[in-house]
């Protein structure tokens, strides 16, 4: 059957890298939502646990239950607000202020220019208030930058927004909450971090996704995605394989068939420019619900070890080819 494999020194490497930028693994708090970016919710939670991370960040409550025993502090990104010890609920709306249940314990999230979640800057003072009325503990603030990926001045743009944010919560009155708004790209990028937490993701899973201008981080992919065969055959010249016969043998081969497909959320891709695997094995023909077929007779191939390399391939980015991947694929830690 497929599989996963997951790299634990890799995933190590990777969260060192960023506490020498944080200056304390403390500081990590890591992003385990939509199954640990594919790379498994459990498991991953299970490798950043032993490293000491204490914080950890997921997409729902459902998925704070499946790790609680695991950290000290789980940031719940979506969901209603309720009173929990150890999650913490983020408000990205008025709405969801009016929706929370007295004593939760929540995060205020302000749009400082990406727009696509929280309350609006104007909004603050009043969010302030409604949460003091609601009787909601305001554990923290935080933002969401749109480009800290890109050369120009967005970044630093919502950086000033965000400074202004800040002083404008500690005015109200609030103190001991926590600041934060680096995201991978964010922490890869600074030269100096003083907030209290990072939301640590695609970095920690090995991946640096900044242009070239940007000094690199020596990053280590932690995910190999490996098929096991299931049957070979000969194939003589001018016999095509799979559906539609797409491939034509350009001579006698011998091809396999292995246990990957668009139904374990494997991309169907591009018949005609077919994808290559991370051993230089050309997929041949169209990608099945189940199968792919390969010039091999190895019990097991690579299908990749470098999302981005496979993303490039597919058209798309590293966080979809990982995110895609069926929860069923059994993950293995090496």
């Amino acid at each position: 059957m497929a599989k996963i494999i997951i790299n634990r020194d890799n995933f190590y490497h990777n969260l060192n890298q960023i506490a020498l930028k944080t200056g304390s693994k403390e500081k990590i708090s890591i992003v385990l939502k939509d199954n640990a970016y594919g790379h498994g919710l459990e498991t991953m939670a299970s490798l950043a646990s032993e490293f000491g991370l204490t914080h950890a960040v997921v997409r729902n409550l459902k998925e704070a239950d499946r790790i609680r025993e695991k950290f000290d502090d789980i940031l719940v990104l979506g969901d209603r607000a309720v009173p929990d010890k150890q999650c913490v609920f983020t408000l990205n709306s008025l709405e969801d202020i009016a929706r929370a249940k007295p004593g939760a314990r929540v995060e205020l999230k302000v749009d400082t220019g990406m727009h696509r979640n929280g309350i609006a800057m104007d909004e603050v003072g009043d969010a302030l208030k409604q949460i003091g009325a609601r009787q909601l503990e305001l554990v923290g603030v935080m933002t969401h930058f749109r480009a800290a990926d890109e050369m120009g001045s967005a970044f630093f743009w919502q950086k000033k927004r965000f400074e202004s944010v800040k002083a404008k919560v500690r005015s109200a009155g609030f103190s001991d909450i926590r600041f934060h708004s680096h995201n991978s790209a964010a922490i890869l990028r600074s030269g100096s971090f003083d907030e209290d937490l990072v939301r640590v993701g695609i970095a920690a899973y090995g991946y640096d996704e900044l242009p070239d201008p940007f000094t690199p981080t020596p990053l280590k992919p932690v995910m190999q995605l490996v098929a096991s065969k299931v049957a070979t055959r000969r194939l003589k010249k001018g016999e095509r394989v799979g559906y539609g016969g797409d491939f034509a043998a350009p001579r006698d081969m011998t091809v396999s068939t292995y246990d990957l497909g668009y139904g374990d959320g494997w991309c169907r891709g591009n018949t005609f420019a077919p994808f290559v695997t991370a051993e230089g094995l050309p997929i041949l023909g169209r990608v099945s619900m189940d199968f792919i077929s390969v010039e091999s007779e190895k019990d097991e191939i690579v299908v990749f070890n470098d999302a981005q390399d496979a993303a490039k391939q597919l058209g798309t980015i590293s966080y979809e080819v990982m995110t895609a991947l069926s929860k069923d694929i059994e993950r293995v830690v090496v």
